[in-house]
């Protein structure tokens, strides 16, 4: 890509001449006035255009007699504003046809602007000659400022403009620039070489040489002496700064996401402009040098840590985050000084040590490789979790162990005794400030893994470490004293230990809430408020907190006050005070009368120890959940409470807020304080009113009868004048029946419309009149989603499946607006069909009607079927719909700008057209809307033509995209960014629009996950003060739309003060945080689209609106929005809107929110705007979505950000931040867990019940007498513990309920919001939330150990598919399947050992685990359907062993173990193979704790129950044999066999398989047998157990052990259990220990079965695979198998309800709220289909009948027959 100087610089097409045909000059070479000076140079620039020196008029204004055609010249490839009178049409860069003169009016010469445009246009051009910058990027830039300064100077006076936003570039209080020059600590001469700074050059007298005061190094002055500095400079020096820096920043590339690093180059190009020696080079240097010298080399350097050249092809690395130095390791250097003293040259002198004003021609030889280095490691662990939020942990597990400590004392008395002594009370209990001590430690510790040490940080780390060890000493060390004291032969009576005790206790206490309350961060050295300079940079860019108004900061403590105190009352009474009593009789009780063959009693006489232990951990997890279920329930009052403070609540009197309404139009939408009386308010509010209605009529959302009746008309009056009459509507309240006849009832107009009436009763800032409200953009990023439906979408059904064509679906779910559409259409027609408006008498208009009822139009000539696809296309989630939607902010401009100056619709008289281009202009000048559409030179014919319709409909938007040219030989391919609008010219040559910038860029931009680059490379491109961004699947309304200049208000810089910001006194009015971020609400209009849409829109709105409202208000809203306004400087000069590094940034945009919020930007939420946005729909996609969330979280868990909020926030903020955003996802995780450990809790308390003999009790629950020498175990209060238990798991999970219906109760009323929850519970949605909350916690815990995060493309179609069997099956199973298989086995024993009523619940959510995804398949339980998934099933489970095939089992398994194994390398030609994304291997730690350590824990948890139950002799007393050597053997026996089956098999596939070569099938066939024999084993060979995978429930054990059990099934159950357990731990260490990486394809598997190994591209590796293929194997067999039956146990499940009649119907109605009459017809197949079909089933049928009555025969024979077999045999005897 480099381009070496003196070789012309390539552009593809000469300079713009498009806009300048007719001037004199138009060629550049036709004038050669000045060429003869210079020739050489412009032999080698041809481009460049002649040249003329400019400093020297500099400051002055232009000379009168300038002719267009001489100042034009140079600039011929420049902004052609400067020759606007004479040469053009139209003024500004961006054609703005009909502007006159002026293209920027509010800095035009009539307005005492401080510096003439011309003189702005020399500033541009003479920086672009010293530094070399691109000719195109300085127009755009000098557009940019230009249309900066013209929204600026719109609403204060031209010279505030300037002062205002030079101060919020450079050197205002909240400029970054300033920020990061004092951070670094450049003001301090002796701390980084020599500095020096536009201002501080005049005031220094001496020079720096001579000896500092101390008092001019302190800061304050130092701030000072920058104020007066920026206060003295001239405003042309200012805007000199301004355009640099623009400049700087508008090539920077990817270089915009390290903000400081753009700082840095900014400062050295400042200082170096005025060097001598820059201001005296008159040669212009080459252009393009500063994206070559300066950027490239810094792009190179992000690109390659991510990226690396194989094969002259880009790879993704295989490194994990904590070994790529990142966009932000690159920006922390330039933090600190000691990270610019890194900055080395390449003869190895620093940087620094050069005078400031070399610096930036030095820059060129710098090597970055040997500067950057990692500031933060993103580790993969869960100990992020103990670091960020080490408060949260210690705040519950401390007093979690004061609460239960103090209720367990007979765990800690001593053997002899019932009570412990009171000192050892008080002592253990005050152990909780230990174990608090404990947590800062081990946090204290991982912090140190995380902070590379070098750095100036690590010694806080160290003197925290031995302070704590201190206070451990202090809060632990008491408790071995007193325990020594007590266990004294002959305690004496001092009361020492007692007073040691109690003292111990409150030092703990102290310690305990000490440690909870303050951030880590600001222990030992404060990170945030500390005064010392070292801590200057991470404050200012890290914990710049904005202040929370004192209103707001109570309510924020207040809210956890409230959450805390309920919590631990609530705690302590209904969990830890319930818990003593199973304690008691629990703690110190030993198991008499059991012993192993081998172990003896040590194991089994301690059950009920093992027990309490297990029940302890559960009540701590039940612990933390609590916390969660307060927190809803308060945060939900505050909201609601909130609500009704902004008057947002439908409790509000419904009648006034419609009667009201048109005054609240007029007092709260219109700017009218200068309007002239004369103009009755009506007469505005019917224009805006009328408006609004008609949108909506256009929009097919109301018929014309509605019209009628909601619009203003005009009649004669009584005295025979014009009046106005108000529609019914706002009259005529009173009638019940309003809501039919004003708009169909509960249809989309009526949202609309009431919410516009409900949000017009809060209060909105004050709008500006229209000519002075800022300017914006709104930016929308474009990858690949539908532009604009084709007909072929619309009314093809997609495949067999989808059984609907999207017309039709729309017209059910839209039906009002279906028929309004159809009766436009026709009117349409009858009009083109009979011009002279002669009516025919037709008969048969019914008949000849149909095709308009069916697809929308007759005649297929293109502009009636555009009409449909228009219709089609704004209802599906559509980039036309987003695009149409934003564009109603150009209406709403237009219409307030008509309605509000009445003088200019009278100044233009009759003449509409001069009107409707005045209006343009006006929109125009203040509303931008660029697209970044990252492919469109790549889009196929189909998604040109459709950019071609956008652009074409909407000739003002603009489209950025990417341009790709070929490089020299060899070298990389040179990429632009180019932006066209629907002005652009064609080119004739290549018939393509011609662009109206094209910028150079350093490299390929997209190194990120995608969505930020593409926001970042079209950033350049927007215009005016604010950013609105918006996902290509939103929409927008006309009257939301006229709320614009309320919602811009409420960036409080309408009415900006008149001082300078520089002022001795003036700067003190500026103080106040910057507002960075506005959030508004979302809509989802997905959300009557059935039971999931529901739920997904649900979610959306109590997340989206409820908690953000609340969340907003105590300043704990971070950005998650799309619909959300970005104050533009803010953001840009802070690293962009979004984040980018891939992987770790993969939610992008909370990113943003976090980067604003730590630098010290406000961020507000507005609740009376509101935006459309799509939400997936069918099953699948959410729960891509959701996984898209829960992997985007943990990726967030790993991030820097998360730690600094986490250690440096205080203590309420930081709660509000933690269960705002990462506590949902954490307590999603404990949900799941607390499931896990309650399955094994009730495990183990069901064998105890099972084994030992209860005692009686009566009523009260003493123990009966009469019992004491039966040995009797008094377990009651156990019992009532469990029930307990289940009722604190049922509340936690239906607490989730009820944000959404108070959220429908304050905004729709009680009826509506009762019905809504009665919906979702008939529909099932907790069986959902139940398998959402498993996906979710899945999603984070699988990130936080392998890693794998990616963008996840949710789908956004219509959820209409039916998705057959193997394919939910083989995307669910991981995730949740088996997880829910294994829990149902435990709840199976638990409910064989221990039935209480309760436990119905527990069957419903682990059930629910196991067959949600089938539950909301469409049409899952049609009968034929079935039966084919039964089939496809079947060949899912057998193929891909002889050829590839894309679905297939194997290759399932195979992806599910590669998380562990990783692959060989990847290239990037390859596209990545589905789904393996480019994952890193996850490290070594990782797994051996999750894959070898965890299995054989759970795995020995089983088994030492298993041992218990065994371990009491028989009936006939005799002992029973070992129960370890008999599971041993039923375990490990399937191994050996499986080998034993796969050996002699791979020898004869070996011998044969050369043979058999031609026969293709002869790989299936061995395979097949295999499995086969596999299966076969479980029967055949029932001593050598088959098949038993992990995490499945396998009969054939039953069947084993219903001999072995002699028919007591609870042991039976059990004995799986603990098999299950094993050998799960066997196949996850084979895998995890012994299997290398896997290859990308899957040779080997297809070498193995046909046993041909040579040919297959394996290299050196075929003498070594076969040997690992044969682990492979083992594990496969195993796997397999279980694969096998846990479908068929899944398939009888699902029998039951396809056995129900008329059950498909039910189940659409559920899934898709449709009535059975509107349903969607079944598909229609054709006879020869049918008969295959008949066909098919019947086989399947049969076959499905004989395996599952198979199966059952397993389990019922032998109890049937159990009095006829008795089984002689020795061996049975003895395991």
């Amino acid at each position: 890509m480099a381009h070496p100087p003196g070789r012309p610089y390539p552009h593809p097409q000469p300079i713009r001449q498009d806009y300048d045909n007719d001037s004199e000059s138009a060629s550049p070479y036709a004038s050669t006035t000045r060429l003869a000076g210079n020739q050489n140079y412009y032999d080698h620039n041809p481009y460049n255009g002649p040249f003329f020196p400019l400093f020297s008029r500099s400051a002055h204004p232009h000379p009168a007699t300038d002719s267009p055609s001489d100042v034009g010249h140079g600039t011929r490839s420049y902004a052609p504003s400067i020759i606007s009178q004479v040469s053009q049409p139209y003024g500004s860069p961006f054609g703005d046809p009909g502007q006159g003169a002026y293209p920027y009016p509010a800095w035009a010469p009539d307005k005492q602007i401080p510096i003439s445009m011309e003189e702005i246009e020399d500033i541009f051009l003479d920086l672009t000659h010293k530094f070399g910058f691109q000719r195109d990027s300085m127009r755009n830039m000098f557009d940019f400022l230009m249309q900066q300064l013209d929204s600026r100077a719109s609403r204060m006076s031209p010279n505030q403009a300037l002062l205002t936003l030079h101060a919020d570039y450079i050197g205002g209080q909240h400029a970054n620039y300033r920020k990061w020059y004092f951070a670094a600590q450049l003001n301090l001469d002796d701390a980084v070489g020599q500095s020096q700074n536009p201002g501080l050059q005049r005031l220094r007298s001496v020079k720096g040489g001579a000896v500092k005061t101390a008092g001019s190094k302190h800061l304050d002055s130092a701030l000072n002496r920058w104020r007066n500095a920026m206060n003295s400079m001239s405003q042309y020096d200012r805007l000199r700064q301004i355009s640099l820096y623009l400049l700087c920043w508008g090539e920077a590339g990817n270089v915009r996401f390290v903000p400081e690093c753009l700082c840095f180059i900014f400062k050295c190009a400042d200082d170096y402009y005025r060097s001598p020696e820059c201001q005296n080079s008159m040669e212009p240097v080459q252009e393009g040098l500063y994206l070559e010298t300066i950027i490239k080399p810094l792009y190179k350097f992000m690109r390659d840590q991510g990226y690396e050249v194989v094969d002259g092809k880009f790879v993704r690395r295989e490194k994990d985050h904590d070994q790529i130095i990142g966009y932000d390791d690159i920006n922390q250097l330039f933090w600190y000084p000691e990270g610019l003293g890194r900055i080395v040259l390449d003869n190895n002198s620093r940087l620094v040590d050069i005078s400031p004003t070399k610096r930036y021609l030095s820059l060129r030889r710098v090597d970055w490789n040997r500067v950057f280095f990692k500031t933060y490691f993103e580790k993969r662990s869960t100990a992020h979790l103990l670091v960020n939020f080490n408060r949260i942990w210690i705040l519950h597990v401390s007093f979690y162990w004061f609460y239960t400590a103090f209720n367990s004392p007979k765990v800690y008395a001593p053997p002899n005794k019932q009570s412990p002594s009171p000192a050892m009370t008080w002592s253990a209990t005050a152990l909780g400030g230990a174990v608090a001590t404990l947590i800062m430690i081990f946090a204290t510790l991982a912090e140190f893994m995380y902070i590379p040490t070098t750095w100036n940080n690590a010694s806080h780390l160290t003197t925290r470490l031995i302070f704590l060890l201190v206070i451990l000493a202090l809060t632990g060390g008491p408790t071995v004293y007193i325990s020594f004291v007590e266990n004294q032969p002959n305690p004496t009576n001092s009361q020492i230990p007692l007073i040691v005790g109690i003292v111990q206790f409150f030092i703990s206490v102290v310690a305990a809430i000490a440690f909870g309350l303050f951030p880590s961060g600001r222990m030992f050295g404060d990170r945030v408020a500390g005064k010392s300079r070292k801590y200057m940079a991470s404050q200012t860019f890290t914990a710049s907190y904005p202040e929370l108004p004192r209103s707001a900061r109570t309510a924020s403590i207040l809210l956890w006050l409230l959450v805390f105190g309920c919590k631990f009352t609530e705690s302590y009474f209904f969990l830890t005070s319930s818990f003593s009593s199973p304690i008691a009789v629990m703690a110190q009780t030993t198991v008499q009368g059991c012993s192993d063959k081998y172990f003896g009693s040590a194991l089994c006489s301690h059950q009920v120890a093992f027990t309490l232990a297990i029940m302890y951990i559960m009540d701590l997890i039940l612990f933390f959940l609590d916390t969660y279920l307060w927190y809803i329930i308060w945060l939900v009052v505050f909201s609601v409470g909130r609500s009704f403070s902004l008057g947002l609540s439908i409790w509000t009197p419904w009648k006034d807020v419609y009667t009201r309404m048109p005054k609240r139009i007029f007092a709260k939408l219109l700017a009218t304080a200068e309007m002239e009386v004369k103009y009755k308010p009506k007469v505005l509010v019917s224009q805006i009113w009328n408006a609004i209605i008609i949108s909506m009529y256009r929009e097919h959302l109301l018929s014309i009868d509605h019209v009628q009746r909601l619009l203003y008309h005009q009649i004669d009056g009584p005295d025979g004048r014009r009046t106005l009459r108000a529609p019914p509507f706002f009259t005529n309240q009173n009638s019940s029946n309003y809501k039919g006849t004003y708009f169909p009832a509960d249809g989309e107009a009526e949202r609309r419309i009431s919410f516009l009436a409900s949000s017009l009763t809060t209060a909105l800032p004050e709008p500006l009149p229209v000519d002075a409200m800022p300017t914006f953009t709104v930016l929308v990023p474009h990858y690949s989603e539908k532009i604009l439906l084709s007909l072929r979408e619309i009314i093809r059904e997609e495949d067999q499946s989808t059984r609907v064509t999207l017309l039709e679906y729309l017209k059910q779910l839209h039906p009002v607006e279906w028929d309004n559409f159809v009766k436009d259409t026709k009117i349409l027609a009858e009009e083109s069909e009979h011009p002279d408006g002669s009516p025919t008498m037709n008969e048969k208009t019914k008949v000849d009607d149909l095709p308009f009822y069916c697809i929308g139009f007759k005649t297929s000539s293109p502009e009636y079927t555009l009409r449909t696809r228009i219709w089609a296309s704004l209802r599906a989630q559509t980039l036309y719909r987003t695009v149409s939607g934003m564009m109603n902010y150009s209406k709403a401009i237009k219409l307030l700008y008509r309605v509000e100056n009445p003088d200019i619709v009278s100044m233009f008289g009759g003449n509409t057209e001069k009107l409707e281009r005045e209006l343009e202009r006006m929109s125009r000048r203040k509303f931008k809307f660029a697209i970044s559409m990252q492919r469109y030179s790549k889009f196929n014919k189909e998604e040109q033509e459709n950019a071609e319709f956008l652009l074409r409909a909407y000739p003002d938007l603009q489209i950025a995209f990417l341009d790709e040219e070929a490089g020299p030989k060899g070298g990389d391919p040179r990429l632009f960014s180019v932006l066209i609008d629907g002005h652009s010219e064609f080119d004739e040559k290549t018939g393509k629009r011609k662009p109206k910038f094209r910028i150079e860029l350093p490299g390929n931009p997209i190194l990120g996950d995608g969505k930020s680059d593409n926001q970042n490379h079209a950033i350049i491109f927007y215009r005016g003060e604010y950013l609105q961004l918006i996902d290509a699947n939103q929409d927008n309304y006309l009257e939301e739309c006229l709320k614009i200049r309320n919602v811009l208000g409420e960036f409080e810089e309408y009415s900006v003060s008149g001082q300078s910001p520089y002022a001795q006194w003036g700067h003190k009015e500026f103080k106040k945080a910057p507002v960075a971020i506005i959030g508004t609400r979302e809509y989802i209009f997905s959300e009557n689209i059935g039971v999931l849409g529901d739920i997904a829109a649900g979610k959306e709105q109590t997340f989206g609106t409820m908690t953000a409202r609340a969340l907003a208000w105590i300043g704990g809203k971070l950005h998650y929005g799309h619909p959300d306004f970005l104050n533009a400087v803010f953001m840009t000069t802070r690293g962009g809107v979004s984040k980018a590094q891939k992987g770790l940034h993969l939610n992008e945009d909370i990113f943003a929110g976090m980067n604003a919020f730590g630098r010290g930007g406000r961020i507000k939420h507005s609740e009376y705007y509101q935006c459309g946005k799509g939400r997936d729909l069918g099953f699948g996609t959410i729960l891509n979505f959701q996984t898209k969330i829960g992997t985007g979280m943990g990726e967030q868990m790993l991030s820097r950000e998360y730690y600094y909020l986490g250690t440096q926030l205080p203590i309420d903020r930081f709660l509000t931040f933690y269960y705002g955003h990462p506590g949902f996802h954490i307590n999603n995780i404990l949900v799941i867990y607390s499931i896990q450990v309650f399955m094994v809790t009730l495990l183990f308390i069901g064998t105890l019940n099972k084994q030992l003999a209860i005692c009686q009790v009566d009523s009260q629950g003493n123990v009966l007498g009469g019992q004491q020498g039966t040995g009797c175990y008094n377990l009651i209060p156990v019992f009532d513990w469990i029930k307990r238990c289940i009722v604190s798991i049922f509340l936690v999970f239906f607490i989730a309920f009820l944000p959404l219906f108070l959220q429908e109760l304050v905004e729709r009323g009680t009826g509506k919001a009762l019905l809504r929850l009665g919906k979702h519970f008939l529909s099932l949605s907790p069986i959902f939330e139940v398998f959402s909350t498993q996906i979710y916690s899945q999603a984070i815990l699988s990130n936080l150990t392998f890693g794998g995060a990616r963008y996840i493309a949710t789908g956004r179609g219509f959820a209409t598919t039916r998705i057959s069997f193997s394919i939910l099956y083989s995307r669910f199973a991981g995730p949740s399947i088996y997880m829910g298989m294994r829990n149902l086995i435990l709840l199976l024993y638990a409910s064989l050992a221990v039935w209480i009523p309760h436990l119905i619940y527990f069957w419903f959510s682990v059930l629910s685990l196991c067959i949600a995804p089938f539950l909301f398949n469409p049409h899952q339980f049609s009968f034929a359907d079935f039966v084919i998934d039964y089939r496809e099933f079947l060949r899912w489970m057998s193929r891909g062993n002889s050829r590839t095939k894309a679905s297939s089992w194997y290759g399932y398994c195979r992806l599910s173990r590669t998380m562990i194994t990783g692959y060989k390398k990847k290239k990037l030609g390859h596209p990545s193979e589905k789904l393996s994304g480019d994952v890193p291997r996850a490290t070594w730690r990782a797994v051996v704790f999750s894959e070898v350590i965890w299995p054989i824990c759970m795995a020995a948890i089983f088994v030492i129950a298993y041992m218990f139950v065994k371990s009491f002799p028989s009936s006939t007393g005799q002992p029973n044999p070992s129960p370890l050597i008999r599971i041993a053997v039923v375990a490990i026996g399937p191994v050996v066999w499986n080998a034993a089956v796969l050996l002699a098999l791979f020898f004869v596939s070996l011998l044969l398989g050369p043979m058999f070569e031609k026969w293709t099938k002869f790989a299936s066939v061995m395979a097949a047998l295999a499995h086969f024999l596999a299966l076969v084993g479980i029967v055949a060979f029932f001593e050598f157990f088959v098949c038993d995978p992990p995490s499945c429930f396998t009969i054939s054990h039953a069947w084993f052990q219903w001999f072995l059990e002699l028919w007591d099934s609870s042991h039976a159950v059990l004995g799986v259990i603990a098999i299950v357990a094993i050998q799960r731990a066997i196949q996850k260490i084979l895998i995890a220990v012994f299997l290398s990486r896997e290859f990308k394809h899957d040779e080997t598997n297809r070498a193995w079965w046909s046993g041909k190994w040579y040919g297959r591209g394996l290299g050196n590796s075929a003498i070594s695979q076969p040997a690992r293929e044969f682990i492979v194997k083992i594990v496969e067999m195993a796997l397999w198998s279980s694969d096998f039956l846990l479908g068929h146990i899944l398939l009888i499940i699902l029998t039951v309800p396809v056995l129900i009649p008329f059950i498909d119907k039910l189940h659409s109605t559920m899934l898709f709220w449709l009535r059975p009459s509107k349903q969607i017809r079944a598909p229609l197949y054709s006879t020869k289909q049918k008969r295959q079909r008949r066909w098919i089933i019947i086989k399947y049928t049969l076959l499905y009948v004989m395996v599952v009555a198979g199966l059952a025969s397993l389990l019922v024979l032998p109890a049937i027959f159990r009095d006829h077999i008795t089984l002689y045999c020795t061996l049975c005897q003895n395991i």
